[in-house]
This record gives C-alpha cells, structure tokens and sequence, in this order.
C-alpha cells in the first residue's frame, strides 16, 4: 500500500477506522471482478486502486442511522431464535454499516 495514496484518502475520510472499512469492501468488489474506477499506467494492487478512487472522490459512503442499527439488531436477534444447535462466542456490532457510493 502506497503512503502517499493512504494520506490522500485520510484528506477525504479522516477516519481512520471508517477508511479502513470503505477500503476493505471495496477491495472485496475489486477482487470479484468489478471494474476499476480510475484509470492508470502502472500496475496497482487492489488496496490502491481502492484509496486512489477515494482521494479522487470517485466512492464515498454513508453512515447507518439508529433506526437502521436497531432494525438489523431486531432481524439478527429473531434469526439467531430460529436456529437451533448454534453457538456463539462473541457478538460484535459495528455502531455504523458503510455503504459504498460509487460516483
């Protein structure tokens, strides 16, 4: 991962945590096979391809709102009471989904 495209993107996305994420799902869609959004005469990874779409402003994303977070604790909660003979050890909630808005 390239230092100058990961401070690029931190100037668009000041969350570290939040980039971290929007990164990570777009790099998931990367290797899937969804086209590129940029274009460029180097060889790039998919994790700069990713920060690059972002400082350029081609991806942003969008915070849940409570609603939505307790709407999808309420369908996780009934879903886990519909199956049986499961057992989890931990349950981590992120506090925001991202969506990934592509420009």
């Amino acid at each position: 991962m390239r230092d100058d495209y990961l401070q690029a993107a931190l100037k668009i996305i000041d969350d570290p945590n939040i980039l971290v994420n929007v990164v990570s799902l777009r790099v998931k869609q990367l290797k899937r096979g969804n086209r590129a959004l940029i274009e460029s005469l180097e060889k790039l990874l998919p994790e700069d391809i990713a920060l690059r779409e972002i400082a350029e402003g081609k991806i942003t994303y969008e915070l849940a709102t409570p609603e939505e977070i307790t709407a999808q604790r309420q369908r996780s909660a009934s879903r886990a009471h519909a199956v049986t003979n499961v057992r989890t050890t931990t349950k981590y909630q992120m506090p925001a989904k991202s969506v990934l808005q592509l420009v």
